[in-house]
């Protein structure tokens, strides 16, 4: 299975970028599932409904969210029934919406999503760990998932690694996000599970983590509140991570960085075709 998962979509700068490349992505990678974090995809701070069907409409399969899942409150009943929009699973017993979703493909193959969050420099939530341990329990990679993927929106980096050896070998792949930086660490880990710390952002790298630059830095020069962040304008890189599963286990045997446009340094995954 081929899987693409895209970094922190900021603002309309990053929505625009995201939906204008992802058809040309679908077909040039022959991708079979798309995720893309979209929670900062509304004006930087959170994600609308019709902000989350533009995204599908251009070829994502699944959206994750984070700590600002619930920054647009219009979000709140359209997650409750619209089963692709996930928010983070160790949010407490009876917080709308779901914190991870099985789509069985056209070819009839089942790849799970989980959304979990962080809890150290974060808000306070329940365990990310239990709450994987316990939806793993119960959909098994290569026996009824072909493949599983876990968004892990977390600050440390200790916190990420460490999810991601606690579960290899039983998901396809770990990928953080919420530092909107994305990480030089791609690989696959012992047991098998593709991992990479941060995808980055799909937003404009001349800013603070996609945010315009003087206020953002006012609040640290100062250590005072200034007007309200906002998306940097600008050439947007989209950054995410490419990964190939084996059919058989649903193991990464392939994983590569995306980034494309703006101002980090591009690459691409590249695509092998069998002849004769």
């Amino acid at each position: 299975m081929r899987i693409l998962f895209l970094g922190d979509v900021i603002g309309r700068g990053g929505r625009d970028a995201v939906a204008a490349a992802l058809p040309d992505f679908r077909r040039r990678l022959r991708l079979d599932l798309v995720i893309v974090n979209g929670e900062n995809a509304s004006h930087g701070f959170g994600l609308s409904p019709e902000m989350a069907r533009a995204l599908f409409e251009a070829g994502t399969d699944v959206i994750t969210l984070g700590n600002h899942s619930w920054d647009r409150r219009e979000i709140i009943p359209f997650i409750a029934t619209e089963k692709r929009v996930l928010r983070p699973i160790n949010f407490p017993p009876g917080t709308p919406g779901a914190g991870s979703v099985i789509l069985t493909l056209a070819d009839g193959r089942r790849a799970m999503v989980i959304n979990a969050m962080g809890r150290l420099f974060m808000d306070a939530l329940d365990c990310p760990f239990r709450a994987t341990e316990d939806v793993l329990t119960r959909h098994k990679l290569g026996q009824n998932l072909a493949a599983a993927v876990a968004d892990f929106h977390a600050e440390a980096t200790s916190e990420k690694e460490a999810f991601a050896h606690v579960f290899d070998g039983r998901l396809s792949l770990v990928v953080g996000t919420h530092t909107h930086v994305p990480t030089a660490d791609h690989q696959i880990l012992e047991n098998g599970t593709g991992y990479m710390t941060d995808a980055g952002m799909c937003g404009a790298y001349d800013s603070v983590i996609g945010m315009t630059k003087g206020p953002a830095a006012e609040r640290f020069w100062r250590k005072m509140p200034g007007e309200r962040l906002t998306p940097a304008e600008g050439d947007v890189t989209i950054s995410g991570v490419f990964v190939e599963t084996d059919d058989a286990t649903g193991l990464a045997r392939r994983i590569e960085p995306l980034r494309q446009g703006g101002r980090l340094s591009p690459t691409f995954p590249e695509i092998v075709t069998m002849t004769d």
